[in-house]
C-alpha cells in the first residue's frame, strides 16, 4: 500500500467494529512454559481484546476512525474500553452485568505460543435487546459509505442468531456487513448473506466440511461459503498467505508474501480483516483489497502487541506480496 492510498481514504467511510464478546489480553513472556510447574513471567501486557477490538486497532493504524461497539462489565470492561479510547478509538459500551473476560496468551522465548480463552459472561435478554437497538441506532448514520465489521465468539446469553440479526440489521442501513465468526453463529450469520465473509482454515473446515491442504481445496472451501450465503469469501491458510473468491462467476485469487519471524501471530486474522475493510472503503479492486490485508496480516507480525500495526510497515511489506489467478 503506497502513501496514497492511505491519503485517498474518504473521512466519510464509517466503520462499525461489533463486539459481542470482548475481552482484555494479558500476554505472559516466559522462558519457557513448563505445564504443572511453577512459572514466572519475564514481562506482563495488558490491552484490548476481542477480535472486534483488533479489527478497530488496526483500522486506526491505517488511519481510519473507526468506532467500536460492545458490551462492557465490570473492571475488566472498564479497563478495556479506557484502553481503546487511549488508542484514539471511539467506544460505544453496552453496560453487563457481568464483568468482561480475560483472554491470556503465554509466550514463550522460542517462539511457542499458548492461549487460554475466557468463554465470557451471561449475557441478559435486556441486555442484548439493548446491544440491537444501539446497534441500529449508530448503522442509521447517513454517511455514504458504512461498513460493519461483525467479528469474534458469541458470549452465552447471546442467540445463535445473533450474527444474522446483525447482518441484516446493517444490510437494512445501506451498510455492508463482514463477518469473522466460527461454529453455528458463523452458519446462522452465512444465511443471512453477509457480504463477506473471512475466516481461517479450521474455522473453514467445519463449516463447509471441505479438508483443506492447500489453495486450489481452499478455493472450494470458499465457493462452498458462497454457497452457503455470502456474497464474497476469504479463508487465510497460514504462512501460505489467503484465498478469495469475489463472487460465484469470478476466479479464485490466491495471495501471499514471504513469511516473517513473528513473536506471536495472534491478531493476524484481525489486522486482515482490517485490510479487506479498509480496501472496500477506498474501492480497491478485490484482488488489491487481498494483497492489502496480506500486508496488514504480515505486519502484525512486526507489531509490539496485536493489531498494533504501523502504516509504514504495510507500505513496505505490500510490495512483495504475491498474487496469482487459480485455475480450478
Amino acid at each position: 500500500m503506497n502513501r496514497a492510498v492511505t491519503e485517498t481514504h474518504d473521512p466519510s467511510a464509517l466503520f462499525f467494529c461489533v463486539s459481542l464478546n470482548p475481552a482484555i489480553d494479558t500476554r505472559l513472556v516466559l522462558d519457557a512454559l513448563l505445564p504443572g510447574r511453577v512459572n514466572r513471567a519475564r514481562e506482563v501486557h495488558r490491552a484490548p481484546g476481542g477480535k472486534a477490538a483488533h479489527v478497530a486497532i488496526a483500522l486506526r493504524g491505517l488511519g481510519a476512525a473507526p468506532v467500536w461497539i460492545g458490551f462492557s462489565g465490570g473492571a475488566t470492561g472498564r479497563e478495556l474500553l479506557a484502553g481503546l479510547k487511549d488508542l484514539g478509538i471511539e467506544v460505544t459500551a453496552i453496560p453487563t452485568s457481568e464483568r468482561s473476560r480475560i483472554n491470556l496468551e503465554i509466550l514463550d522465548i522460542r517462539g511457542e505460543v499458548t492461549e487460554i480463552l475466557e468463554p465470557g459472561g451471561t449475557i441478559a435478554q435486556s441486555e442484548w435487546s439493548e446491544f440491537q437497538q444501539i446497534c441500529n441506532d449508530a448503522l442509521q448514520s447517513p454517511a455514504k459509505r458504512k461498513i460493519a465489521v461483525l467479528s469474534g465468539s458469541q458470549p452465552p446469553g447471546v442467540p445463535a442468531e445473533a450474527g444474522a440479526v446483525l447482518v441484516k440489521a446493517a444490510q437494512s442501513k445501506n451498510c455492508m456487513a463482514f463477518i469473522d465468526s466460527s461454529g453455528l453463529g458463523l452458519s446462522k450469520a452465512l444465511g443471512a448473506g453477509p457480504n463477506l465473509v473471512k475466516i481461517n482454515r479450521e474455522e473453514a473446515e467445519v463449516v463447509t466440511q471441505i479438508a483443506i491442504s492447500d489453495p486450489l481445496s481452499a478455493a472450494s472451501a470458499a465457493r462452498k461459503l458462497l454457497e452457503l450465503g455470502a456474497k464474497s469469501a476469504v479463508i487465510s491458510i497460514g504462512a501460505r498467505g489467503m484465498v478469495g473468491v469475489p463472487s460465484r462467476n469470478q476466479p479464485a485469487i490466491h495471495v501471499w508474501t514471504t513469511p516473517l519471524h513473528a513473536k506471536s501471530t495472534v491478531g493476524c486474522g484481525d489486522a486482515a480483516l482490517a485490510g479487506l475493510a479498509f480496501g472496500a472503503a477506498i474501492d480497491l479492486s478485490f484482488e488489491k483489497s487481498l494483497a492489502l490485508a496480506v500486508a496488514c496480516g504480515a505486519a502484525n507480525c512486526l507489531a509490539r502487541l496485536p493489531a498494533l500495526i504501523a502504516q509504514e510497515d504495510v507500505s513496505r511489506l505490500e510490495k512483495d506480496v504475491h498474487i496469482e489467478s487459480l485455475s480450478e
